[in-house]
């Protein structure tokens, strides 16, 4: 196996960030407002604009953490220390991480303009922390989606400030909707790779940590991806951009043969007969030509790698989060990928981050 594994889907959450982010980056206009680290019954916590957001430091749920798991101390802030999360990849076989933050469920930050600053403050901050890496850890830029252009404007700044994709939750705003077409062209001529990330959609199911509903959202979270890429394919904004690259991260690859399937069936009998848009390629050549699924471990990986494609597989660590392989990568790697070639493993474990987010 490689000794220089690349992880296309790992974590920055929000009580991991330092308390100077935002206040020592948001313009004078918002710093007031934006978020800061405030203490409340002896705890500390992220508030904005007088809302409390998420706590600062996460010791009371260390349990949760890949980090302690392992036996490594952690007082909250490890994962946003470059020098401490690179001797963590180290020692999992890890040469390069690609990062999602701060917040799955996007930032609870009421007024779009704020938030929107907020979003750059922080986006700022994660190209720094790529750099004091020497280009390691890879912290992709998130976009606001109040409004089409707000999300072009901070995708053509990240890109220019040397970003190397961006994410946009497709849980904020409608994948589909005509007004975003100047969006996806703009993506496909930076050439960053877009991601989704899962962590919203339509269940109704509560991330209840320390309850029974925490096990059931994990679960089912990943399946939801389902909606946002019918809408990719069928609405046309893939086959209309075909430089354009869509990652959907941390959603699994075991329900996509069956939904790669479905979708040709359904291009076979329904598109035919639309009004509005008619996708004129395949669902699943859309799908092999420009779309990417990331996973950590898939029980049945050596069956149905082949069935989604090498080309279009990803593996991720997911570092520190609970699911997470770390410090076991390897081990995890070798069940998912029992039997099959080295060059397909390379492939899928190395290659395609490497290229897709253009490491050296």
């Amino acid at each position: 196996m490689t000794q220089r594994l690349y992880s296309c889907d790992d974590h920055l959450d929000l009580w991991n960030l330092p308390r100077d982010v935002w206040e020592a980056r948001l313009p004078s206009k918002w710093r007031e407002r934006g978020p800061r680290v405030v203490e409340m019954n002896g705890s500390l916590w992220w508030s904005c604009d007088g809302s409390v957001m998420g706590p600062h430091g996460m010791r009371m749920m260390k349990d949760l953490s890949a980090i302690t798991r392992a036996g490594i101390e952690d007082d909250g802030f490890h994962a946003s220390n470059p020098e401490l999360r690179l001797a963590d990849m180290e020692r999992d076989g890890v040469f390069a991480s690609v990062i999602y933050g701060p917040n799955l469920l996007g930032l609870p930050i009421a007024d779009p303009e704020l938030k929107a600053a907020s979003l750059a403050a922080y986006n700022d901050w994660g190209l720094e922390f790529h750099q004091r890496s020497g280009g390691r850890l890879c912290a992709l830029p998130v976009l606001p989606t109040h409004t089409p252009q707000a999300a072009i404007a901070e995708l053509e700044r990240v890109a220019a400030a040397g970003h190397r994709g961006a994410i946009i939750s497709p849980f904020e705003f409608l994948p589909a909707d005509p007004a975003w077409e100047p969006f996806w062209e703009a993506a496909a001529s930076t050439c960053l790779p877009i991601s989704f990330h899962i962590g919203g959609g339509t269940s109704r199911l509560a991330v209840s940590w320390g309850g029974w509903e925490l096990a059931a959202w994990a679960t089912v979270t990943p399946m939801n991806m389902d909606e946002p890429l019918a809408m990719m394919i069928f609405a046309g904004p893939l086959e209309r951009n075909p430089e354009l690259r869509l990652v959907l991260a941390e959603c699994g690859i075991g329900w996509l043969p069956y939904f790669i399937a479905r979708m040709d069936q359904m291009f076979e009998k329904h598109t035919p007969k639309a009004s509005d848009y008619r996708i004129k390629t395949k669902p699943s050549e859309l799908f092999r030509r420009q779309v990417f699924a990331t996973f950590e471990e898939e029980a049945f990986g050596p069956q149905l790698i082949p069935l989604v494609g090498a080309e279009n597989c990803m593996w991720a660590s997911d570092y520190p989060h609970p699911d997470s392989t770390f410090p076991f990568s390897r081990q995890a790697i070798e069940k998912a990928f029992h039997g099959l070639d080295a060059a397909l493993v390379e492939r899928v474990t190395v290659t395609n981050c490497k290229d897709l987010y253009r490491f050296d």
